[in-house]
C-alpha cells in the first residue's frame, strides 16, 4: 500500500478582497475582486443558474462562476456562512439565500417566483457541483417545468477528481453517494454493488470511515482501492491499496479528520454471471417484491418474470427455515 500526500497551494485567505457595497440597491455596481483589481460583471439574464465552486482551494473557480455570482441577484445556498466565506475572498456582495434539505419545501416556492418574475438566481452547493449530493434537483425540475431557463456552469467536482487521481479504471464508473448509516442496510447496498462492471465512488464522513472500509472490503472480496482525503486542501491525502489492508488502517490511529471519497476498481470477474439470490435477498430486506424484482433486474439484465419467480422461490426457502 503506499500513501501520496500532495503539496497544497492555497491562496492566503486571512486578507479576503474588501466586499462591493451591494446591499439591495439593485443600481450598484456588481464586481468581483481578482489578483486586487475590480472587474465589472457583465449583465446577468434572467433564469437559474447552476454554479460550480472551489471543494477546497479557493482559486479553483472559473471566471463564468465569478462573473455570474457577481451579477445574480441573489445566489442560494447551502449554508450562507460557507458561501460568504468565498465571496469575500472575490469581493462579491451578492446577497445569500439559504437552501436545503431542511428548508426546501418552503424555500423553493419563493425561488420560483422570484424566477418567474424574471430575477436571475443562483444555485451553490457548499462545495463542487450543485445537484450532487444536494436537494437541488427538485428547484430545477420546477423551474424547468415552469418554462424557466436553467443554465449549467461547470467546473470543481469531487467525484471527478478523486476519479482523475485514484488511478482507477475510468471508463464506467458509478457514483452512489453516501452508504446507508445502519451496519444492515450498508450491507444490503454494498452486496447490491458488488457485481456491476464498474469503478464505483463514494463518499464518506470521517468518523464512518473505518466501519464502511470493512464493509466494503467483507462484501466486495480482494479489489484495490483509492481513499481521497481533503482533495485540494492544505493536507490532501491519497491513499491507495486493497480494501481489506485500507479497512485495518482506519481501524486505527489512522487521520480521520476530513472528507472522504472512496474509489473501488470493479471486479476481476465483473463480466461474470451476477449472483441474482444474493441481490435479491440483500433487495428484499429493504423494499417490498415488486421493488426488488424490478431492481434487481435492472442490475442483472435477467426477465422480469424469471426475477419475479425466484423470489417467491427465495421467499418460501426462507419461510420454510
Amino acid at each position: 500500500m503506499t500513501k501520496i500526500v500532495l503539496a497544497a497551494r492555497l491562496q492566503d485567505m486571512r486578507s479576503p478582497a474588501p466586499p462591493a457595497a451591494r446591499g439591495d440597491d439593485t443600481t450598484a455596481p456588481r464586481r468581483y475582486v481578482l489578483n486586487g483589481h475590480a472587474v465589472t460583471a457583465p449583465a446577468l439574464a434572467g433564469g437559474l443558474h447552476l454554479v460550480a465552486t472551489p471543494i477546497g482551494n479557493l482559486r479553483d473557480i472559473t471566471l463564468r462562476a465569478l462573473e455570474v455570482l457577481a451579477a445574480a441577484d441573489v445566489i442560494a445556498c447551502e449554508d450562507t456562512r460557507i458561501t460568504r466565506r468565498l465571496l469575500d475572498h472575490y469581493g462579491i456582495a451578492t446577497s445569500l439565500t439559504p437552501y436545503h434539505d431542511h428548508n426546501a419545501v418552503q424555500a423553493r416556492p419563493k425561488l420560483i417566483a422570484r424566477l418567474g418574475a424574471g430575477a436571475a438566481v443562483a444555485l451553490v452547493s457548499d462545495a463542487g457541483t450543485p445537484l450532487v449530493s444536494d436537494p437541488g434537483y427538485k428547484l430545477v425540475r420546477e423551474a424547468q417545468a415552469a418554462g424557466i431557463a436553467v443554465t449549467a456552469l461547470p467546473g470543481p467536482s469531487a467525484v471527478l477528481a478523486a476519479i482523475a487521481v485514484s488511478g482507477m479504471p475510468t471508463d464506467r464508473f458509478l457514483f452512489d453517494g453516501f452508504l446507508p448509516a445502519k451496519e444492515n442496510a450498508r450491507r444490503a447496498r454494498i452486496a447490491e454493488l458488488a457485481r456491476l462492471p464498474a469503478t464505483l465512488v463514494l463518499f464518506e464522513s470521517g468518523p464512518r470511515i473505518g466501519a464502511t472500509l470493512a464493509d466494503l472490503a467483507h462484501g466486495l472480496g480482494v479489489r484495490e482501492a483509492a481513499i481521497c482525503r481533503e482533495l485540494t486542501k492544505l493536507h490532501e491525502e491519497v491513499r491507495r491499496g486493497e480494501l481489506a489492508s485500507l479497512a485495518k488502517h482506519y481501524e486505527g490511529d489512522a487521520e480521520r479528520r476530513g472528507e472522504f471519497v472512496i474509489v473501488i476498481a470493479p471486479a476481476a470477474d465483473a463480466d461474470a454471471p451476477a449472483d441474482v439470490d444474493a441481490l435479491l435477498r440483500a433487495a428484499l430486506a429493504r423494499l417490498s417484491v415488486k421493488e426488488a424484482v424490478a431492481e434487481v433486474a435492472a442490475v442483472t439484465g435477467e426477465p422480469r418474470r424469471a426475477v419475479y419467480q425466484r423470489a417467491l422461490s427465495l421467499a418460501k426457502e426462507d419461510g420454510d427455515g
